[in-house]
Parts: C-alpha cells; sequence; structure tokens
C-alpha cells in the first residue's frame, strides 16, 4: 500500500488560504485534487446569506471538486474558539442556528460529513451544564445529518494547543460519540481521527487506530513536530495509513497541514500527481 492508495481531500481552511475563498477550489482543481473540506467558512455569521451559499456552491462545482467534510459553526477558526456547540449563552444559540443552513449546504454539495467541535470549558460554569448542554445540540446535529444521509463526526483536539477543550484524548471524544448513538439511536455519530492532534497528546496512534478504526468516520494528517506537509516532521505517516486501509477504513483523508513559507500549490511534493484525483 502507501499514500497512492490513499483517497486524499485538501482542507480548503488551512490550505490555499493566501486565496480568496471562491478562488482556493479551482486552486485546488489546478494542483490535481477532486476533492476538498472546509471549517465553516463565515465565521461570523452562522447563517449567511443565499447568495454567499450559492457562489461557494458556484466555485466548488465549476473547479470540479466535490466537499466531502464541512464543520458545523465553531466559532473563530482560526483563533481562540474551539466550537460553540456546548458554551451556554449565544455561542450555542448560534450552533443551533447554523444546523440547518450547514446541513442543506452539505446536502446541496453531496458532503456526507459534518464536523461538531466539541467548545472549550468556560470559566465558572459547570462542566456538567456544558456537557448535557453539548449532548443537547449534538442530538440535533446528528438528527440534521441523517436527514441528508450524512455521519456527524466528534473530533479530539489536543490539550498543548487547546487547554481549555475537554475532549483531548481519542477515549474521550468515543465516550462522547457512544453518547450520542445512544440518545438518537441513529448510529451516524462518528470519530474524527485526526493523527497529529493524537499525536500532539502522546496518543498511541497506532494503538488508537487498531481499537476505533471501526469507528472512524473520517481521517486528517498533519506531520508533527511543525503541522506541517508529510516528510516535515517525524511521524510515520505512511505506515499509519497504511494500518487504517489494514483495519477497515477506506474513507477520506483530509490534508490539514500548513504549508510553510511557500505557496500551497507547492506543498503537495510528497504526494505523487496521479494519486491526487479520487472517486
Amino acid at each position: 500500500m502507501g499514500f497512492a492508495d490513499q483517497r486524499f481531500d485538501v482542507n480548503l481552511s488551512i490550505l490555499f488560504t493566501e486565496l480568496p475563498l471562491l478562488e482556493r477550489p479551482a486552486a485546488a482543481a489546478a494542483a490535481g485534487f477532486t476533492a476538498v473540506e472546509l471549517w465553516w467558512p463565515w465565521t461570523d455569521t452562522p447563517t449567511p446569506g443565499q447568495s454567499e451559499l450559492d457562489a461557494l456552491k458556484k466555485a466548488l462545482d465549476d473547479a470540479g471538486t466535490r466537499l466531502v467534510g464541512l464543520n458545523f459553526y465553531a466559532g473563530r477558526l482560526p483563533g481562540p474558539d474551539r466550537g460553540a456547540l456546548s458554551v451556554p449563552g449565544e455561542e450555542s444559540d448560534r450552533f443551533r442556528a447554523n444546523i440547518e443552513v450547514a446541513a442543506d449546504f452539505a446536502a446541496s454539495t453531496g458532503c456526507t460529513a459534518l464536523n461538531a467541535l466539541y467548545g472549550n470549558r468556560v470559566e465558572g460554569t459547570d462542566p456538567g451544564t456544558q456537557d448535557a448542554l453539548a449532548l443537547e445540540n449534538l442530538v440535533l446535529a446528528a438528527r440534521a445529518a441523517d436527514r441528508i444521509g450524512a455521519v456527524l463526526l466528534v473530533e479530539a483536539l489536543n490539550r498543548p494547543e487547546s487547554p481549555l477543550y475537554p475532549l483531548v484524548s481519542a477515549p474521550a471524544a468515543i465516550e462522547v460519540v457512544d453518547r450520542v448513538n445512544a440518545a438518537t439511536g441513529l448510529g451516524n455519530a462518528r470519530f474524527l481521527l485526526d493523527i497529529y492532534h493524537l499525536s500532539m497528546n502522546g496518543e498511541d496512534v497506532s494503538g488508537v487506530i487498531a481499537a476505533y478504526a471501526d469507528r472512524t468516520g473520517h481521517v486528517q494528517i498533519a506531520d508533527n513536530p511543525g503541522r506541517g506537509a508529510p516528510g516535515t516532521g517525524s511521524l510515520p505517516l505512511e505506515q499509519l495509513l497504511d494500518e487504517l486501509r489494514a483495519a477497515g477504513y477506506d474513507g477520506w483523508v483530509g490534508l490539514e497541514y500548513k504549508p510553510g513559507d511557500r505557496p500551497s500549490a507547492e506543498a503537495f511534493d510528497w504526494l505523487p500527481a496521479s494519486a491526487r484525483a479520487a472517486n
């Protein structure tokens, strides 16, 4: 196996960000990719106007790129926020307002994976209260995802970079996945296995793959240290992706790394051009 046997997509919220949003799908296509993913692109609003949604869909369609992953509204990304759904008050309300908007946009593009970032702990707020709110909102999100034939993704981040985020291990994220599935009975909540975040947490990534590959709905990669392209750090990414394939995962692998001090179009020299277009 190897890199050439994987199904890669490009995260347009961390790569090609030197370009305006609507130019990024075409840039990804020019680099040879046919699939992309996005964090919620409108960080200032969970409910952009229909014209903005239509413009992004047109950019994706015109470029011949398929959207395969989309975050629900998660606050300021990149920035200090790590999600909104467990944050009481305005942010939780904004997340709820976004659920159907994001699901409908995903459906219009054929996207079948929606990522719901959990949100930071809030000083002075009972963690149990936040967790109860999170479950309520994740249930709503799972039902919206099910309506369009999509999975709901729950992601573990890493403690060094996200010290207030409570899901900083694979077991913590899996526990939330299980709670959501138990509450909905839909079974469409899945683990987003981000190899960079797991490695930053010091987890045994091979062990996580062996334990949870069958519960994984999406994979993201970046090398460590540095969150750069494969080969810029010390992670055995090709080996780990082979382990995922051997464990039965045949889904998308999102390229969620920083291009470094070069244009994004030059940050894919590790991947043969023939391996960039995926069905």
